[in-house]
């Protein structure tokens, strides 16, 4: 009996080894088809995206939509995100100055602060601040109203009555944003400099004929280019991105509010990348038209 209890147990510690190989590989196994899942799915998404601005451009170009079809679309992106862009854009001025003016002061330097918060506006927070109020209000709202179309099947009928869903609802709505965010862009930046130029100079008394100054002296034309360039690039990718949620939204209720916040969480995402990319492209575009430019403090 003794013999027999001492086989079993040596037949047990054999096997215990062989059990945790087995869930180690099962578990990698596991890992691997998880992640290798979300690489297709990944794939799988760029590639359906990709598709979809192909169309649009196509149709575009092809053939412009009616105004019947483009003046919505104009008062949505337009009209409508003028307040939210206005205010959100007089406030990050003011916030701007505040945060910048106990920095500045410690160095002695809080004169400068015209080219800093003009600066920081035009470059940045003007453009990539209009880009991401209209992704939050518009193009949740295109994916929810395109979603919706598609749950209810009006985009089927479209279809089936031979009009092309992609030229009469995409279309517009891209053409819209492209032709309306630099407008959008420039509201931002003008009441960005209404907000900072009124906490620095009303509220805090900085001279304001050294806030001016330095803001003409540092913010150049080619700081106006890249912020109005950068934000045609992210108008074009809301709308599509936006676009291309609620065309492929899937079915009920739930799909329509997934479709709405995968629209504002991809475009803030990819405006953000885009944005990283272009100041990168932009920044070399600029040492190679000027290469002896040189920042100078006091210099334009």
């Amino acid at each position: 009996m003794a013999t027999g209890t001492a086989e079993n147990s040596n037949g047990d510690q054999q096997h215990e080894p062989d059990s945790t190989l087995a869930s180690i590989q099962l578990a990698l196994f596991n890992w691997l088809a998880d992640w290798g899942a979300v690489a297709i799915d990944c794939v799988v998404a760029v590639g359906e995206l990709t598709l979809f601005a192909w169309r649009t451009i196509v149709w575009t170009f092809g053939r412009l939509p009616k105004r019947e079809t483009l003046l919505p679309s104009f008062y949505q992106v337009g009209v409508m995100s003028l307040p939210v862009v206005a205010l959100t854009g007089t406030f990050i001025g003011m916030v701007l100055a505040v945060q910048s003016y106990y920095q500045f002061r410690e160095l002695g330097l809080e004169t400068r602060l015209g080219a800093v918060i003009n600066m920081s506006l035009v470059r940045e927070l003007g453009p990539v601040l209009a880009a991401t109020m209209l992704a939050g209000r518009v193009g949740s709202a295109m994916a929810a109203e395109l979603g919706t179309m598609r749950v209810t099947e009006q985009i089927d009928a479209l279809t089936s009555m031979g009009a092309n869903p992609i030229h009469y609802l995409v279309v517009p709505r891209v053409l819209a944003m492209l032709l309306l965010i630099p407008a959008l862009t420039v509201m931002a930046d003008f009441m960005g400099f209404v907000g900072g130029y009124f906490y620095s100079v009303i509220i805090i008394g900085i001279d304001k004929h050294f806030y001016l100054y330095n803001s003409q002296v540092f913010v150049g034309s080619w700081d106006i280019f890249c912020g109005l360039f950068k934000s045609i690039f992210f108008g074009g990718v809301i709308a599509l991105v936006s676009c291309h949620q609620g065309f492929y939204c899937t079915a009920g209720a739930e799909g329509v509010g997934k479709a709405a916040t995968a629209a504002f969480v991809y475009s803030f995402v990819m405006i953000l990348v885009i944005d990283l990319i272009l100041n990168i492209g932009l920044e070399r575009v600029y040492m190679a038209l000027w290469p002896d430019a040189m920042v100078s403090i006091g210099g334009g």
